[in-house]
């Protein structure tokens, strides 16, 4: 009885650890390996060379790395929405006026915990008061009551240009 391991075995070994690894790793790495690891060893038992088995893990391994990205992508993220963050990520919330909101010059309010300076595009509001933020311009948020109208009175267009 020979216990000399052939290469289809070694494949096979090397594939279970690999795949041993994927289990205790999470990145979906080693999976691709593992993968190109049973494809060589079904070409071994065929019959086929050390070379062609070394060029077909490399090729098989390279190939699904490389699609996992577009793969788990299109499988995982079709409906997924961009992640905003920063300031991108105000515009559409609710602060509070920390203090009022009168005109030329604006008060302040509170949003996700932080003090920043607003100007109304709705008129004067009162301390206490709910308002929607519409745009971010460098460190003044631009805000109005969500029950006002969209439209941006004439002379504060002005003033935002």
């Amino acid at each position: 009885m020979d216990l000399t391991p052939v290469d289809w075995q070694m494949w096979i070994v090397a594939a279970l650890v690999l795949g041993a690894l994927e289990i205790k790793l999470s990145g979906f790495v080693t999976l691709w390996f593992a993968i190109g690891a049973l494809v060589s060893a079904l070409a071994a038992a065929v019959g086929l060379g050390i070379n062609g088995q070394l060029l077909l893990f490399i090729a098989v391994s390279t190939a699904l790395f490389a699609a996992s990205r577009t793969i788990f992508k299109e499988a995982f993220m079709r409906t997924a929405s961009p992640l905003k963050m920063g300031v991108e990520a105000m515009v559409g919330q609710e602060a509070v006026v920390t203090e009022a909101l009168a005109d030329p010059h604006g008060g302040t309010v509170r949003i996700n915990g932080e003090l920043w300076t607003a100007r109304s595009l709705s008129g004067p509001v009162a301390e206490g008061e709910r308002v929607t933020v519409e745009q971010v311009d460098g460190l003044k948020l631009w805000v109005r009551r969500p029950s006002a109208s969209l439209e941006i009175p004439a002379h504060k267009k002005k003033e935002n240009a």
